[in-house]
């Protein structure tokens, strides 16, 4: 099988004047060399496509695929993620992981937790804040937890995202309005322990594959900062036998309810009394075999690098045929 490889290479962008914060979410070319190596093992041709741009330019010029092994995350506005999978649809081009609407929604964390909601998965209360004037109407218990509403990689997160008083959540609300240009999203703070589950496949042949319990010195918050140092701030360690179960109920549900396909990660945190909670979804895991959480958990189950992702081109490949 031909296979196409979508990404946003953070060099490509740093070489054009992007900065670093625009590209924090994006991939070194190990993680896009550690794929294409992958894929070969598994038989496949493979064809490095790049970004957006990269791949509007090769469809012009003819080129085309039997399927596109999609990590593009877009640079730009709340349905960047949307980008790459709704331009391989219009030219019917088949493609690993979630759709249009599914990167869409998952990426609006207030989206996203209407949705999980609504199927009975449990979340924080919490609500959006589009102008200053909505703080108004938010009638939530203290302290509380602010972040933009459409981020990833923990951008937009800091040691002032935990608020106690009316008087910080102004400040950290008004910070996101004019910082990220988009709503805050405010929730009543989860003080308990924090996992994240990485899922593979789709529907009712989704499993939960194992997760991860996230611990940060001095009681960090997991901001972009915290991720890209994980070594000198985290302690990873497998769930726990007593959550694992409920862990993995709660990412299931989750990951059922936005319909996500092939693989990813849910994040979970528990609330006062203990109950685990949904956070976020992401659809578009990392997938750098050393780094990224999604590789990490997995080895800790046993599920090393090359096996995690025949399971994922396992899934793609039967949901496609269906």
């Amino acid at each position: 099988m031909k296979i196409g490889l979508t990404f946003d290479l953070r060099s490509w962008y740093t070489d054009r004047g992007y900065s670093m914060d625009e590209t924090a979410e994006f991939d070194k070319q190990e993680t896009v060399d550690a794929l294409e190596n992958s894929l070969k093992l598994m038989g496949h041709e493979t064809e490095p496509v790049g970004n957006t741009f990269q791949l509007i330019e090769a469809l012009a010029a003819g080129k085309r695929w039997d399927m596109v092994f999609n990590i593009a995350e877009g640079l730009y506005g709340d349905g960047r993620e949307s980008v790459v999978p709704a331009i391989l649809d219009q030219y019917k081009i088949p493609y690993v992981f979630s759709g249009p609407v599914i990167m869409g929604v998952s990426l609006n964390k207030h989206i996203a937790k209407l949705v999980v909601s609504a199927a009975g998965v449990p979340v924080s209360p919490g609500c959006l804040i589009s102008k200053l004037n909505d703080l108004d109407n938010c009638k939530l218990k203290y302290p509380l937890f602010v972040k933009p509403v459409s981020e990833g990689t923990g951008k937009g997160i800091t040691e002032k995202s935990l608020v106690k008083s009316a008087a910080e959540l102004k400040v950290m609300v008004e910070w996101i309005l004019s910082e990220f240009n988009q709503p805050a999203l405010v929730e009543e703070y989860l003080p308990g322990r924090e996992f994240t589950v990485g899922v593979v496949g789709y529907g009712d042949e989704a499993v939960a594959i194992g997760g991860m319990e996230v611990t940060c010195k001095d009681n960090l918050p997991y901001s972009v900062e915290v991720k890209e140092n994980y070594q000198n701030y985290c302690t990873y360690k497998p769930l726990d036998a007593d959550i694992i179960e409920e862990c993995k109920s709660v990412a299931l549900g989750a990951w059922k309810a936005l319909d996500a396909v092939d693989a990813g990660r849910v994040d979970l945190k528990a609330d006062r009394n203990g109950n685990i909670c949904f956070i976020e979804a992401n659809p578009l895991a990392g997938l750098n075999p050393v780094h990224s959480d999604l590789p990490i958990l997995s080895r800790m189950y046993g599920i090393e690098y090359q096996t995690l992702l025949e399971m994922i081109m396992k899934s793609a490949i039967k949901r496609i045929k269906r």
